[in-house]
């Protein structure tokens, strides 16, 4: 496994989070499949940090404090999987077959989106909310913002990562993977969870179970994208 690049402090805004993405992409193997998941998070980072500091956003300190708690989940399960503690079963399986040579770098970019939107999101809400003392229906501008910027990382992903028109033919199981995960519908019930979360905020017990059972459903799709594929 390669080194994680760890910090003895949580970043706490958003050029500290580019700064840890930065060191991690400098000491991860080109192919590492975490490595090829955070190049594309790396540059959505970095394009949030510019549009905060050009002042494209109405509510900047709401904007900085989602994105700043969304990226502290993965760079834990960086830390966790780096120090050989377990991961949330969203990302267990990105960090199990990171050097997998069947599985496409597209499959790994895939992966890490689907268990970044799919179960941190719906937590940094939540996490958010508690933060600036709000609601999550103060915060759907931004979170639709955000999302928006989610929306390139596919884009980006598609363009860089996907095989050329040539090689990818309608039979191929890329093919059918792309057309089996959508990110807009991932958004969206990304969205509903954290509102559920937010409402379930006073029974402990039950957001705990509603939490691991997401986990673990994310983490079963994760599974499923990275299943390796035949040259």
């Amino acid at each position: 496994m390669g080194q994680s690049a760890q910090l003895t402090h949580r970043p706490d805004t958003v050029e500290a989070v580019v700064a840890r993405m930065r060191a991690l992409d400098a000491a991860l193997p080109e192919r590492d499949g975490v490595a090829v998941f955070n190049r594309v998070y790396l540059a959505v980072t970095e394009a949030v940090g510019q549009r905060l500091a050009a002042g494209r956003f109405t509510d900047s300190r709401a904007v900085a404090t989602l994105d700043v708690r969304f990226a502290l989940r993965y760079l834990a399960a960086v830390d966790a999987a780096a120090a050989e503690r377990r991961p949330p079963a969203c990302w267990r399986p990105l960090f199990q077959y990171r050097g997998h040579p069947g599985v496409r770098p597209l499959q790994f970019a895939l992966a890490g989106i689907n268990a970044h939107i799919g179960h941190d999101l719906a937590l940094a809400v939540v996490d958010a909310c508690r933060a600036l003392e709000c609601e999550p229906c103060d915060l759907e501008d931004e979170f639709d913002r955000v999302g928006d910027l989610l929306v390139s990382l596919e884009e980006r992903i598609r363009e860089d990562l996907m095989p050329g028109p040539d090689l990818l033919q309608i039979a191929d199981p890329l093919t059918h993977l792309l057309g089996a995960w959508s990110l807009e519908r991932a958004r969206d019930a990304t969205w509903s969870a954290a509102r559920a979360l937010w409402a379930l905020r006073r029974l402990p017990d039950v957001a705990e179970e509603f939490t691991q059972r997401l986990d673990a459903a994310v983490g079963f799709a994760g599974r499923m994208m990275l299943t390796p594929l035949p040259d």
